[in-house]
């Protein structure tokens, strides 16, 4: 399962730039306003200066319009806080946990969990932590993987991961409790006799 990095991004107000904007750029009215109103007449925003060409200092790198308002930085990019959401679900990551995956898509963290958790192989869910936890215990035997409840014996369903039957006793691929094992070993024995 790919490493999980949780980060959290949230939108802030553009920064003030003290020099002059870059060429092609003009002043908005709202700059031209503050310039007015300054006694140093370089106030300029990335909100307020706009280029020639209609874009701003800034572009959302997921619908590539400019940012006007306020920008969300995560992942050495600049977004809308609207645009920067889970490629799953859709919702909204301004100010809530979030990771990538290998290709560099956004998730929230449920989402990711349930894309590439390792799934049980008796209930084939995603083997993920409950809600509200970070972290999950995972049962490998026989290069199978388990939830701890769904860890049983297949004969008689006990629980292997407590009790007095803990541990796994497997046979030819089967997953057993001590007793069960036992039980089977004992059959096999008694077939291979009466077959001879």
């Amino acid at each position: 399962m790919p490493q999980i990095s949780q980060r959290r991004a949230s939108a802030v107000p553009p920064p003030p730039h003290s020099t002059p904007p870059p060429a092609g750029c003009l002043p908005s009215r709202l700059a031209e306003e503050n310039l007015q109103s300054s006694q140093s007449g370089n106030i300029y925003s990335a909100r307020s200066c706009i280029r020639q060409d209609g874009n701003t200092l800034e572009t959302c790198n997921i619908c590539s319009k400019p940012i006007m308002e306020r920008i969300l930085r995560a992942t050495g990019k600049a977004y809308h806080p609207h645009c920067f959401t889970c490629v799953v679900c859709h919702r909204s990551l301004d100010g809530i946990p979030f990771t990538v995956d290998a290709s560099n898509h956004i998730h929230c963290i449920e989402d990711f969990h349930k894309k590439f958790a390792p799934r049980c192989c008796v209930c084939h869910e995603p083997i993920m932590p409950a809600p509200g936890q970070e972290e999950t215990v995972r049962i490998v035997a026989l290069d199978r993987d388990f939830h701890v409840k769904c860890y049983r014996c297949e004969d008689c369903g006990c629980l292997l991961s407590e009790g007095d039957n803990q541990g796994c006793y497997p046979l030819d691929g089967h997953v057993l409790c001590k007793n069960c094992n036992t039980s089977r070993i004992q059959a096999l024995t008694a077939k291979a006799t009466t077959d001879l």
